[in-house]
């Protein structure tokens, strides 16, 4: 990496592990850099949003550019952005590439829904780029200098297909999409599974443990505290153990 996280203007996590947090959603999009490698976690709501991610991950990268691009689940705000990522290897849990593939209308009326501008849903719908690599339990990316990220397949809960990444290092980083959220209360969809939610949240703890910075989908990073208490409240809403 030439720069830092902060003269970028994104949020470092760790040596080679950082995140942005995007105006309109607040969804988070995180790169690892490995050496020759990159993975970024997330894309963003539009194709706009992807080329200005892609231009500001290449800038960090000293001009390398992203290799891999990991999707934690199939929401229009976090894979609307992918197409601007020609060519990069992207992982997803098993069953994504389905949702991508056949529901991309209702993905579409999702984002205009929720605000985003109804030439910019369509073009995004219309070009979405579905995950090549399926990860059914656990995968580990070798992203170069000795930098091995694994993903994990902890779904489902805020979805059906959720996928979080753990990068290890002190502190060990775990992206968690939106299985857990900060700014708000954790949101269930029509695709939300709640009966596995707070299972999903006991997989994350496991995969991270005590000491590790969880980066919530929405909002600030939080510690395992912060993920335990959210699994009780989850727990309760939906009459769960």
């Amino acid at each position: 990496m030439t720069m830092t996280w902060e003269e970028s203007g994104w949020e470092g996590l760790a040596p080679r592990a950082g995140r942005c947090r995007l105006p309109g959603w607040d969804c988070t999009v995180g790169l690892v850099a490995g050496e020759g490698s990159a993975l970024l976690i997330d894309a963003g709501s539009s194709l706009r949003e992807g080329a200005r991610l892609r231009t500001e991950a290449r800038r960090l990268l000293g001009g390398a550019r992203v290799t891999h691009l990991a999707l934690t689940h199939p929401h229009f705000d976090h894979v609307f952005g992918a197409a601007a990522f020609a060519g990069v290897e992207v992982f997803g849990a098993v069953g994504l590439d389905g949702v991508l593939t056949h529901d991309r209308e209702e993905l579409r009326a999702d984002a205009v829904r929720n605000g985003l501008d109804p030439g910019e849903a369509a073009e995004a719908a219309d070009i979405l780029v579905p995950p090549r690599h399926h990860v059914s339990g656990e995968w580990t990316l070798d992203l170069g200098g000795g930098l091995q990220v694994l993903l994990a397949n902890v779904g489902p809960g805020h979805t059906a297909h959720d996928l979080a990444v753990l990068v290890p290092g002190s502190p060990e980083v775990v992206f968690c999409g939106d299985l857990v959220e900060e700014s708000g209360e954790p949101q269930a969809g029509p695709d939300a599974v709640p009966s596995h939610w707070p299972a999903a949240l006991d997989r994350l703890l496991d995969l991270g443990g005590e000491g590790a910075l969880y980066v919530p989908g929405h909002g600030a990073v939080v510690d395992a505290a912060f993920v335990r208490a959210q699994r009780g409240t989850l727990a309760r809403r939906f009459g769960v153990s």
